[in-house]
């Protein structure tokens, strides 16, 4: 079916929108995200164990995502699949969690061994620095926990005074289950708008216009933070430079954007001309609200909810956070920002300064991705290319900016990929797939029909594809999405239930392969690279456990679900949905790939260039008695083996690819 490739993968170069190899080829990158759990300390710091991270100096990542005697059998399941790519996690914390410049030697070794493996499995690899929501003791993952320490921050506070909304403080872990009233799904994106979240935010990115009196070690408190993650990331490129499959680098996944550019006392609660974005359910805080709680004056916030009758967010009740006026900063320790003259608490009242304290420097107004994001981009372009020139930048912005219209800041490096990240919002927080009807959630406009859901997938990311315009001197760059995916718990898990009664068809899985082959027709349409959203080697079907982070469930294979340790397939889950045929490396100009899953005809047509090989990716999966093959313009031969279809062009000029069941 698979088999191990030992021969070196060709260099991956960027020309324009496209990613192309030393051969001339355009190619795809057809990856997956390895893994979820690489979030957490391994063996068992998961979110599904309690733990109130006092002993964050001494966790260890190496295991994550797997030990490495198991990398055989993942990679060679993962090659069977047709991933060619890899976004490899690690975090922050992983490398530097001991203490300031204590960097794990036995964990960087680890990792550089599982990357060197990647490659002798045919895969091309970029590393992601991963983190959500800035660290595990504020509801995600990332950061190491001694920064906080560092900024005057009390972590332990964090939960009394309604700082973060963190699983390990509000599940009951003696009940077990899935817990809506104590930890309701997919509600840990909602660190963004606390106080924890934006304080950090904000002191890494602008932490020298808005808190130019904290200062670390003889540092600002901006350039202490960012040396010190430039830091971690620089040990990993030394143990990985010389492996011509690693593409390059993540910037940092899904970035928080902070206080910047925000007016002190907005609270967003619907598209505004403050703010031209939805609003998300959950907490409605302003940048004073999270000031004054984190300092220990309680503030009532108003809560948003969905409504199903006017199709947006609204404001449902209110809630006094902070009720007993916990404050988060450590003794001797007081707000920089307040310091800095933004507001000022007296008598227990909150006080407003500087209303645009955080929009306007030295009188001009500050915008977070041109005046922050462009030269921190810079800065991993110049840590990471000090080990290897020739490495990729895999830049990223907060979520939301591609959908909204927003692009990259012309600042950024060359040889940038725009590595944006894509789901379907309603799919993702509801965890149900509503089809025939569905919700566009930015216009609250009903998507009835197949036709109308997958014109809006491809509307959604021809948008973040767009926001690469501005990148390598306005040439533009190829688009890479370094996310994108669906839950497999949906509809509380009923694909499970069923499996466990002993249903082993593709009926419970009807839904999942749904979905996730509108957002594969929508990628061949657009002719994007992707990296989908994960594999998880420890994942569980217990609605407790999934990723092993945050009751989170994307993981595309289970081990509860692997009944023949000898089929390289079993544990995968909805695999018609994303072993599909596409295009690995075209020789020419990719015209249009089409595959549809009904009647499992494949399409293929390009404008030949060259003698190279077209090379088409054809599993057994999707043609289990054989394919029937038409080529017009070229001669194929087929590897069974390796399930690669190779066509050579009679000539240059139009070449199609036809492909039936047998």
């Amino acid at each position: 079916m698979s088999v191990s490739s030992r021969s070196p993968l060709p260099k991956i170069l960027i020309d324009g929108s496209h990613f192309r190899d030393e051969d001339g080829r355009t190619v795809i990158l057809r990856g997956v995200n390895l893994g979820g759990d690489c979030k957490m300390p391994y063996p068992d710091g998961g979110t599904n164990h309690p733990t109130d991270f006092a002993g964050h100096r001494d966790v260890s990542f190496i295991g994550r995502p797997f030990p490495l005697e198991e990398a055989e059998e993942h990679f060679l399941r993962l090659q069977a699949w047709g991933f060619n790519c890899l976004r490899l996690l690690t975090t922050w914390e992983a490398v530097e969690h001991a203490g300031p410049g204590q960097y794990d030697t036995a964990y960087l070794d680890y990792y550089a061994e599982l990357c060197r493996l990647a490659g002798e499995h045919g895969f091309y690899v970029f590393v992601d620095f991963h983190q959500d929501v800035w660290s595990r003791m504020t509801g995600g993952d990332g950061a190491p926990g001694w920064l906080f320490e560092k900024v005057g921050l009390d972590f332990t506070k964090f939960h009394a005074a309604g700082a973060a909304h963190v699983m390990q403080y509000k599940y009951d872990y003696t009940r077990g289950g899935r817990q809506e009233e104590n930890y309701p799904t997919m509600t840990w994106s909602q660190n963004y708008r606390l106080p924890a979240n934006g304080i950090m935010w904000t002191l890494f990115f602008a932490g020298r216009d808005f808190a130019p009196g904290l200062m670390i070690d003889g540092q600002n408190v901006q350039d202490y933070m960012q040396a010190h993650y430039l830091g971690a990331m620089r040990e990993i490129a030394k143990r990985v430079a010389h492996m011509p499959h690693v593409m390059g680098f993540d910037t940092l996944n899904e970035p928080g954007t902070g206080f910047a550019g925000e007016k002190l006392s907005y609270r967003h609660l619907g598209p505004s001309e403050e703010k031209n974005r939805i609003a998300q359910p959950g907490p409605a805080w302003s940048v004073l609200d999270c000031l004054a709680v984190a300092s220990g004056v309680p503030r009532t916030i108003p809560q948003l909810e969905f409504s199903l009758e006017e199709m947006k967010s609204v404001v449902k009740y209110e809630k006094t956070e902070n009720p007993d006026g916990i404050s988060i900063w450590l003794d001797g320790h007081s707000c920089p920002f307040a310091e800095a003259g933004a507001y000022r608490v007296t008598g227990g009242e909150v006080q407003v300064l500087n209303e645009d304290f955080f929009r306007i420097v030295n009188g001009e107004s500050v915008s977070l991705e041109e005046t922050y994001m462009a030269p921190f981009f810079a800065r991993v372009g110049e840590t990471i290319r000090a080990e290897r020139e020739d490495w990729l930048v895999f830049a990223e912005l907060d979520p939301f900016t591609g959908l909204l219209g927003g692009a990259f800041p012309e600042e950024t490096p060359e040889r940038t990929v725009n590595a944006s990240h894509w789901y379907d919002i309603v799919t993702l927080s509801t965890k149900t797939f509503m089809y025939p009807v569905s919700v566009n959630p930015f216009s609250g406009k009903m998507l009835e029909g197949r036709e109308a859901i997958e014109e809006h997938y491809r509307k959604q990311l021809g948008r973040i594809r767009e926001a690469g315009r501005t990148l390598n001197d306005g040439a533009g760059a190829p688009t890479l999405i370094g996310e994108c995916g669906i839950p497999f718990d949906l509809d509380g898990g009923a694909a499970y239930e069923a499996f466990a009664t002993g249903d082993r068809s593709n009926k419970p899985w009807e839904k999942h392969i749904m979905a996730l082959n509108f957002l594969y027709n929508a990628l061949d349409a657009l002719h994007l690279s992707s990296a989908q959203w994960n594999y998880t080697a420890s994942n569980s079907n217990d609605l407790a456990v999934g990723d092993g982070w945050n009751q989170e469930d994307l993981s595309i294979f289970s081990r509860d679900q692997q009944l023949e340790p000898d089929n390289i397939h079993s544990g995968g889950r909805a695999l018609q949905g994303f072993v599909r045929p596409y295009a690995k490396a075209v020789s020419g100009v990719l015209k249009e790939v089409r595959f549809d899953l009904g009647t499992r005809l494949f399409e293929l047509s390009y404008e030949a260039k060259g003698s190279g090989a077209t090379d088409v990716f054809l599993p057994a999966v999707q043609y289990p008695g054989g394919a029937n093959l038409e080529v017009d313009g070229g001669e194929a031969t087929y590897d069974g083996r390796t399930q690669m279809l190779a066509i050579t062009a009679l000539k240059d000029g139009p070449v199609k690819i036809t492909i039936t069941p047998r």
